[in-house]
């Protein structure tokens, strides 16, 4: 079956897909940030965003600017670290630093959304319903979908007698 075929990756095309996927996702990750920053001199954010309000935005975009920072980390490391050689190690970095930009990256665009929820909806259990059923499935399709396809390949794998 095809989903039971592995073939390892030389380091070299290793590391051109990792940094890859950064390049892939920073684009819309600066996007992101972007917007966040240019909403707070737009009229209507003092008078439409009470205090509380306000501060989750200020949260929202210092997790969005950290997620930046860590998508960002990998080709830094690597002009710094070893542009003319690759390594596993490299690799090992730069996933779980790629991983691990994730994490922010969700909650920031979930109290991102908590704070237009609730500007819009005007009833912030609800707000935090929807936010919290986004932050959800975030931790689905980003943790539990890939880490349920590695749980089944080793409860199918026996080692050889």
């Amino acid at each position: 079956m095809i989903e039971d075929e592995r073939e390892e990756l030389p380091l070299a095309e290793a590391t051109r897909n990792i940094l890859e996927e950064c390049r892939m996702v920073l684009p819309g990750i600066q996007a992101l940030f972007g917007f966040q920053l240019i909403a707070v001199i737009n009229q209507g954010f003092d008078q439409k965003l009470d205090a509380q309000l306000q501060r989750l935005h200020l949260a929202s975009t210092l997790l969005v600017a950290v997620a930046v920072a860590l998508v960002m980390a990998p080709a830094a490391y690597h002009r710094q670290a070893g542009l003319k050689e690759v390594t596993g190690e490299f690799i090992l970095v730069a996933s779980r630093l790629l991983l691990w930009s994730m994490v922010p990256l969700m909650i920031g665009v979930s109290l991102e959304f908590y704070v237009v929820a609730s500007v819009i909806l005007e009833v912030p259990a609800v707000a935090l319903v929807m936010a919290g059923l986004l932050l959800l499935l975030f931790s689905v399709l980003w943790f539990v979908l890939p880490r349920s396809r590695l749980l089944r390949k080793l409860a199918r794998w026996s080692p050889r007698q």
